[in-house]
């Protein structure tokens, strides 16, 4: 199987020739098949942000019985497009853009395809069968600006780019920081990549330097360099995991992880659609959909989180599920 699906993609890659390159297909999908497509801006083959889509996709073909194909791209609208309308002219019933940087693309080429629905992660819109999936980072990201501001003296955030997910994201961490200390100090940085892990290492290393003990990254696989800052500077500094568990590259200064179980959310969506219901506005993953969105805590770490705290926490989250406490601007 593995040898038949490789050939498939190197007989597309041939065929398509320049206008797909740099993008890797893979395909099991017939025309008379529930069909669905997958978009990402890098890598499946990366841990984070990437691997998080391609697993949903393997469930939605394992829990639903859908036909999948999945395509990587560097950062390139052109190229988005492209890959859009492919899909949507072989019948895909459904095309997921796994990043809001792919939202245009999906507008321009919906307007040619009104059978296909195009989710788009990190998103809120919703027009026609455009519909974006967000994961309410600044849910969990919050609850990290608590611990940070009850545990620490000054927090840096580093970002991949200044997208409206990752600032909705930093906007949780500063309010649920402020919550506990209206003066505790919080810096930002986006170093304009989600892979240059160096960059991001860089940013968090000058922002420990500058008395930071709470360095947080947002940046896809390029957050990495934030975890391995962390670890090198030795256990009086803090970090959290985001969207994928590192906490074996650094046990004694990852406090937290906060996954998003995208696969199951995908999954209760794409089955709707498949049965002819179409989400009728954006949808938003929050703290409520806990079998989504997990925040965990470690307990190896050297600065473990005080079960007090964790108690406060539990109490935050519920006013957080209850609208009692918004944790970014609407």
């Amino acid at each position: 199987m593995k040898s038949t699906a490789f050939s498939r993609r190197s007989l597309l890659a041939s065929t398509l020739g320049s206008a797909l390159a740099g993008m890797v297909w893979l395909d099991h999908a017939h025309a008379e098949d529930f069909k669905m497509g997958l978009l990402v801006p890098g890598s499946v083959a990366e841990e984070g942000w990437n691997r998080i889509a391609y697993d949903a996709l393997k469930r939605v073909e394992k829990e639903l019985g859908a036909k999948i194909s999945y395509v990587e791209l560097a950062e390139n609208p052109a190229a988005f497009e492209k890959a859009f309308r492919d899909y949507a002219s072989q019948g895909y019933q459904v095309v997921l853009g796994h990043g809001f940087q792919f939202q245009d693309a999906a507008l321009t080429t919906a307007e040619d395809f009104p059978d296909t629905v195009f989710l788009i992660s990190s998103s809120s819109v919703h027009e026609g069968k455009v519909i974006g999936l967000n994961t309410d980072a600044s849910q969990p990201f919050y609850l990290m600006g608590v611990i940070a501001a009850k545990m620490g003296k000054g927090a840096g955030l580093i970002g991949g780019m200044e997208i409206p997910p990752i600032a909705h994201a930093f906007e949780g961490f500063r309010k649920g920081a402020e919550s506990v200390n209206p003066d505790y100090p919080v810096s930002t940085v986006f170093i304009n990549s989600f892979t240059d892990a160096s960059a991001a290492k860089e940013a968090a290393v000058s922002m420990m330097a500058q008395g930071a003990d709470f360095v947080v990254p947002n940046a896809n696989a390029a957050g990495l360099g934030v975890i391995h800052a962390a670890q090198e500077s030795g256990t009086q500094s803090g970090t959290f995991s985001v969207y994928s568990d590192y906490t074996d590259v650094a046990p004694k200064n990852i406090l937290g992880t906060f996954i998003a179980d995208y696969g199951q959310g995908i999954v209760r969506i794409v089955s709707g659609i498949r049965d002819g219901a179409v989400p009728p506005s954006n949808v938003d993953f929050g703290l409520k959909d806990k079998d989504v969105i997990k925040f965990t805590f470690n307990d190896e770490a050297a600065r473990s989180i005080p079960q007090d705290l964790r108690t406060h926490l539990e109490e935050v989250s519920a006013k957080i599920i209850a609208g009692e406490i918004q944790t970014r601007a609407k």
